[in-house]
């Protein structure tokens, strides 16, 4: 299947494994919240393997089932702030220093009739002021978002106001950025450079979905 990225008017980027080599400093992040909050050893790794699990899911939704199904707690608003607060202190100098895909402004340039987009299960306000900071929020014309509203309400909210124009494609590293993609009618190119999925190879093949290696591989 050949890619031709000057079709399309709108183009989705997840945030973590294709825009940001982020993947593992956020999976260690989890473990290291959970350990400073008094978690043990086998708490922290269960919030770590279901984060893995359900890559692309907000963070919110994570440390909710974090307190009900392993610590057997209230999933209250300030219990869930408690973890998100701590979660945020760990990923803000580890983020500014994480690696930037290569070939970004070169995609850029060869889809200028496009309007961009993240859309990252990360917090919403974390992601624009480290775009800002990292000098990315420049490429994103469409608008960076992210949690607590998750990847199927964003697409229709943004495909409802006009943001969101088509033939789009969404390209992502997870399960459910396919699977939000598919819900949204758009297009979809796995990148498995930086993907945490395991199984990612026999899921590519069971849906027929385009895999390449990183950003850089989209305009060759």
């Amino acid at each position: 299947m050949q890619l031709d990225i000057k079709k399309y008017k709108s183009i989705v980027f997840d945030c973590d494994g294709v825009v940001l080599d982020s993947n593992l400093v956020k999976t260690e992040a989890y473990f290291r919240t959970a350990k400073s909050l008094g978690a043990t050893d086998a708490q922290a790794q269960a919030l770590v393997d279901y984060h893995v699990r359900l890559g692309g899911i907000s963070r919110y939704h994570k440390f909710d089932w974090y307190l009900r199904e392993v610590l057997n707690q209230p999933a209250t608003q300030e219990a869930v702030k408690v973890l998100l607060d701590e979660f945020a202190r760990e990923l803000e100098v580890v983020l500014m220093e994480c690696a930037v895909a290569e070939g970004l402004p070169a995609l850029r340039a060869a889809s200028p009739q496009a309007n961009w987009m993240i859309l990252s299960g990360g917090d919403q306000q974390e992601i624009r002021t480290l775009f800002a900071k990292r000098d990315l929020a420049k490429y994103f014309d469409g608008g960076l978002f992210g949690s607590p509203d998750n990847k199927d309400t964003v697409l229709a909210r943004e495909k409802e106001n006009g943001n969101l124009q088509f033939p789009a494609l969404f390209i992502g590293d997870s399960k459910y950025d396919f699977e939000a993609a598919t819900r949204a009618g758009l297009d979809f190119v796995f990148l498995s450079g930086w993907t945490e999925v395991k199984d990612w190879q026999s899921f590519c093949a069971e849906h027929q979905i385009l895999v390449l290696g990183a950003i850089k591989d989209m305009c060759q």
